[in-house]
């Protein structure tokens, strides 16, 4: 499975989860400070780690997003820093922070159960098509995790209604990948995603927050 993704070159994400890097980078000028979540309610984890990213200029002047794992929820921003929209999503049906080894080279039905999760950390993502020819923007290609839209098939139905409900732990199913409502993708991740490269960040959901963004300069 790795083999035929990687044969798909042109479309391969070049980042991988970068846990401990250095993140500082050069600000352009009048850069913003902060986010500006549009009023959107947010937890003080991802509204720390966020006004962290803008304020270092860790995320290079792109488009950018969030994953908050514990709230189930997504949040997309401008190369400025501007909620353009938020989203519930489909997370790893286990519980963790970490991708097992070799888990990309294993078809989604036989991955173990325990081994579905959604890593945290920084990732670079970088659009490109999946083995049935979707779109989708890949965020750790060597373990085949990528933001995606809601796929057309038997459990559509099921997984729209996980969507729907308020409680984040209906929303653990995916094989790791993060799995949005397909207007959502369409309009919002496609846009600001889907054409260029971009971060994500995935605040973990076990471990402290200082540990997985080990560079942190502030209590998360």
């Amino acid at each position: 499975m790795s083999s035929i993704r990687r044969a798909l070159g042109a479309f391969a994400a070049t980042g991988v989860l970068l846990l401990g890097a250095p993140f500082a980078q050069a600000r352009p000028p009048h850069a913003p400070q902060s986010a500006d979540f549009a009023g959107a309610a947010v937890s003080p984890e991802a509204r720390n780690l966020v006004d962290w990213v803008v304020a270092s200029g860790d995320h290079r002047g792109r488009a950018f997003a969030l994953v908050d794992k514990k709230a189930a929820r997504l949040y997309v921003f401008s190369p400025q820093a501007q909620l353009v929209g938020t989203s519930p999503v489909l997370l790893g049906l286990a519980v963790g922070d970490h991708s097992a080894p070799g888990v990309g080279d294993l078809p989604p039905q036989r991955i173990p159960a325990a081994q579905r999760t959604t890593p945290a950390g920084r990732f670079a993502t970088e659009p490109g098509v999946n083995l049935e020819g979707d779109a989708v923007v890949w965020f750790d290609y060597d373990a085949g995790l990528a933001i995606h839209r809601l796929r057309s098939n038997a459990s559509e139905l099921a997984r729209s209604r996980r969507l729907a409900t308020a409680d984040p732990r209906a929303h653990r199913v995916s094989a790791g990948c993060v799995v949005v409502p397909v207007p959502f993708y369409e309009s919002v991740v496609m846009r600001w995603l889907g054409h260029r490269r971009g971060m994500l960040y995935v605040l973990p959901e076990i471990a402290p927050a200082r540990e997985v963004f080990a560079d942190l300069d502030r209590d998360l």
